[in-house]
């Protein structure tokens, strides 16, 4: 059995998309998802299957929200070592004076070549700053997410890939549920 965390974008945002945790567990209990674990109302849903390719699991979970509620959304599953690899590879997390609040963590459906970086063309986000680490874009906003260019959007149109955003306690959150699964 492994346990996949998926990240599900767009969902209970501004009243869109709209799915009660709750109907979320059920719904992928209902279709032979285990261990169904959820974290806060945006869509971090741990599922324990004997599938073991994340892929698979997305489009599983994908398909059953369009088939439960008829919202398209948007799935990347994330592995412990994604997680894990947050906390030792974001540059920074090395830095002096550091407010973890301006950090946040962008997960891509593949990984990227560290040359992409130049595709996000990031002079015309600056002063934000950004650092690619396989499918993962470690982002720290200037100001706040909510004053930046530097958004899913932005980074979905520059690298032709489907992301979700989560703050810096949110990665640490789901680390801490994702040690609680071993």
């Amino acid at each position: 059995m492994t346990t996949h965390l998926a990240l599900l974008r767009g969902i209970n945002v501004s009243g869109h998309n709209m799915i009660k945790m709750e109907a979320l567990k059920t719904t992928l209990e209902n279709i032979g998802f285990q261990n169904v674990t959820t974290y806060i109302q945006s869509g971090n849903v741990f599922v324990t299957t004997e599938e073991d390719n994340p892929a698979k699991v997305g489009f599983l979970i994908k398909q059953e929200i369009f088939k439960a509620f008829g919202h398209e959304v948007p799935v990347v599953v994330i592995a412990k070592s994604d997680l894990e690899a947050c906390l030792t590879n974001n540059p920074y997390l090395k830095e002096k004076d550091l407010d973890t609040k301006k950090l946040y963590v962008a997960f891509v459906s593949m990984a990227l070549r560290n040359e992409a970086i130049n595709d996000l063309k990031m002079s015309q986000v600056k002063p934000d700053q950004a650092h690619i680490d396989a499918n993962k874009i470690y982002i720290k906003y200037a100001v706040s997410a909510g004053k930046t260019r530097l958004d899913q959007k932005y980074i979905e149109k520059k690298l032709n890939v489907t992301a979700t955003i989560r703050n810096w306690n949110t990665v640490s959150q789901l680390l801490e549920m994702y040690n609680a699964f071993d």
